[in-house]
């Protein structure tokens, strides 16, 4: 799964990284929706994912990764709880001009006990900011990465993709580990 608040990049991950042309659901935002679809922060955005983006990348030639990205407002998130059945992790899409566009993601992985890293996707005018403020803005453990990235350029996007696949095999030799 591929979630995070309205406007931080998710669609634009799926396209830059999937090895086909993916299935998206935009739609063009309308004067309908300015009281709803808030453009604070992502003033040039004229589309938004209704539904879901949908890709894919082979690793070899019998394993493969299926990238499903989640709407961004509030009023879609009810379709979020389909994509979680058979999640084996997540990446949570951040944009450091506007953090709190991420908490309900974070804490609906946390919720749904999925693993996840979170990726900030930086934008031309964001700020860089130290990872451990990151970390404490976001309130999330030490032991949930955080990994910078930009969402328009494939090898970004495939090394948080790597970075959650490392995650979940830390955390899968975790759990086998004798107690």
């Amino acid at each position: 799964m591929i979630a995070g608040g309205f406007g931080t990049g998710k669609t634009t991950m799926v396209r830059s990284v999937s090895d086909i042309k993916p299935l998206t659901t935009e739609e063009t935002l309308t004067q309908a929706s300015a009281d709803v679809d808030h453009l604070i922060g992502v003033a040039d955005k004229t589309q938004t994912t209704v539904s879901l983006d949908f890709g894919k990348i082979g690793i070899n030639e019998s394993l493969v990764l299926y990238l499903f990205g989640t709407p961004g407002q509030e009023r879609f998130w009810f379709l979020w709880n389909g994509l979680f059945k058979g999640a084996l992790g997540a990446i949570v899409l951040v944009d450091t001009r506007r953090l709190e566009s991420s908490f309900r993601a974070i804490e609906e992985m946390e919720r749904q006990e999925v693993p996840f890293v979170v990726a900030l996707n930086v934008f031309p005018d964001s700020r860089n900011y130290p990872v451990e403020e990151i970390r404490d803005a976001l309130d999330i453990p030490e032991n949930t990465p955080v990994v910078a990235f930009d969402a328009r350029d494939r090898s970004s996007s495939r090394d948080v993709l790597v970075a959650l696949i490392h995650h979940l095999k830390e955390r899968s030799a975790v759990a086998l580990e004798p107690r």
